[in-house]
């Protein structure tokens, strides 16, 4: 398989004009009468190229958009790409992150192979640490490709993108230093996320999985992995996670990633537990899906990616806090060992579930995994997972469903949603939605009503976070780009990576 796109994010002390690179990228507003001071110094060495685009209306500063200017030799730069950021007053740090990757996705198809961003001037009202994290985040983001499969003579993409953020200030290049050290740490992760992800069913199934889980911490002395295997399953007696991988030749798997800090946490700092649904193929099992898009179920382990991937990046950090990421895996097939409607589950709580669709799989997996960060004595349990295309009914492609039963996590998630760009949308799940899922011959039934499903969904898994603070995030629909854009390639999004890991820097932040 093809090595995916190597990135590196590093800081220059140059002066704009004076930058030798193949492209230099710079960003306008649209409802700025004054450009700015790099805009308009790069417009006095190209003798007035910037100023004539705008003059005669082919580039107004518009969200989306871009043009290039070349450098003839006016300037040291080959190229200036030109990035529309929209109006100034809702510019946010994902407005700058969007720009950034639409610079290194535009790179990537020009086949330019060393970039370097002075997009960060225009954003001089918010904090240069955040500033810096987000432009390492968006060129990760922005360059990724997944063509692993792809054959050498069919993509003649660069093997790897040097992007560089310049400015002539030194203590600007050291304020925006650690904000871009930890901007490339998550954008790596978040790349790694997006191309197990993307592997699929065949390549990819829970022993594969837990494999990869092993990989990805490897070197990692503040990391210890855990994995039960189907035995092990059985001794502890997780039967949600048994009953949904009962129909498969590959057997499930837990996955245990436990990280214990080299610093000594902050006094009064939670024990975090992050669980990921990781389905690695979903067929529905017995209550089989429609054909169409079934290729997609491939995805259905992204949540179980994205708190891989956040381990992996909060341990390179060394952010000094006690976090278990846990992981349940199964494959969920139909066969002739398949679990059934009508069967009965007793999952690890020893909570009795009815079973009524075997493609609401991903709440038994998660029960049991829930039950098992809550009996590590966890104190929040955060779990996230592509669980109901009612969620996708309700908020569309743009927003992830946020439910939980602690007001005050739901808030620091919300926090961490718009630090990260990664969105979320509260959505009720209490105990109106938890009737709907008693059962009358089980405590529950895995499936409620016709209405409120991403809720009622919610509303089951509440039942198994005991007394911890517990939030789930349903992503369904943010899993997938299913085609692309300017600023991002078609496939897996990566979703949760961002969200988790900046959920656990603030928590440290706030405590130090």
């Amino acid at each position: 398989m093809k090595q995916i796109i190597s990135v590196d994010v590093t800081t220059r002390r140059v002066d704009l004009v004076k930058c030798k690179t193949e492209m230099l990228v710079v960003g306008r507003f649209s409802d700025a009468g004054d450009p700015g001071a790099v805009i308009m110094t790069l417009d006095k060495a190209l003798d007035g190229g910037i100023s004539r685009l705008a003059k005669i209306g082919d580039f107004t500063g518009k969200p989306k958009s871009y043009t290039v200017v070349y450098g003839e030799g006016r300037i040291a730069a080959e190229r200036v790409l030109i990035l529309g950021l929209g109006e100034r007053k809702k510019a946010t740090l994902d407005t700058l992150r969007k720009a950034a990757a639409t610079a290194a996705s535009r790179a990537v198809e020009m086949k330019v192979k060393h970039v370097s961003l002075a997009l960060h001037p225009s954003f001089d009202n918010l904090d240069a640490e955040a500033v810096g994290q987000a432009i390492a985040e968006g060129v990760y983001f922005g360059s990724y490709r997944y063509d692993e499969f792809l054959t050498e003579n069919s993509n003649s993409r660069p093997r790897s993108l040097q992007a560089e953020v310049l400015d002539s200030d030194a203590s600007q290049i050291k304020s925006l230093a650690p904000g871009i050290a930890a901007g490339a740490i998550i954008g790596r992760a978040q790349s790694a996320a997006r191309t197990l992800a993307n592997r699929p069913g065949n390549v990819i199934d829970p022993p594969a999985l837990a494999k990869a889980a092993q990989e990805m911490v490897r070197g990692l002395r503040t990391v210890k992995c855990t994995i039960f295997d189907e035995k092990k399953l059985r001794q502890n007696k997780m039967g949600g996670i048994l009953a949904v991988g009962a129909g498969s030749r590959s057997e499930p798997r837990l996955i245990v990633l436990k990280y214990s800090p080299a610093k000594r946490p902050a006094g009064n700092l939670p024990t975090v537990a992050l669980v990921g649904k990781g389905i690695t193929f979903d067929s529905g099992g017995i209550s089989i899906k429609p054909a169409a898009d079934m290729d997609q179920m491939k995805l259905d382990k992204s949540g179980a990616i994205a708190v891989m991937s956040a381990v992996r990046a909060i341990a390179e950090m060394g952010l000094p806090i006690h976090v278990l990421g846990v992981i349940p895996s199964a494959e969920n097939m139909p066969s002739g060992t398949s679990y059934r409607p009508g069967d009965i589950v007793t999952t690890y709580s020893g909570k009795t579930v009815e079973i009524l669709n075997t493609d609401a799989e991903g709440r038994m997996i998660l029960c049991d995994a829930i039950s098992y960060a809550v009996k590590q004595k966890c104190d929040v349990v955060v779990d996230i997972a592509t669980l109901t295309g009612a969620c996708m009914v309700a908020l569309g492609t743009y927003k992830a469903g946020l439910m939980g039963n602690d007001e005050e996590l739901i808030s620091q998630l919300q926090k961490a949603a718009d630090d990260s760009g990664e969105s979320v949308w509260p959505l009720p799940s209490g105990d109106e939605y938890a009737d709907e899922m008693k059962s009358k011959i089980a405590d529950l039934k895995n499936t409620g009503p016709r209405w409120g499903g991403a809720c009622t969904a919610a509303a089951f898994l509440r039942q198994f976070a005991g007394s911890a603070k517990w939030a789930h995030l349903d992503i369904a629909g943010m899993d997938l780009f299913t085609k692309p854009s300017e600023y991002a390639s078609l496939g897996s999004t990566g979703f949760g990576v961002r969200l988790l890991t900046t959920y656990v820097m603030n928590l440290v932040e706030k405590k130090q």
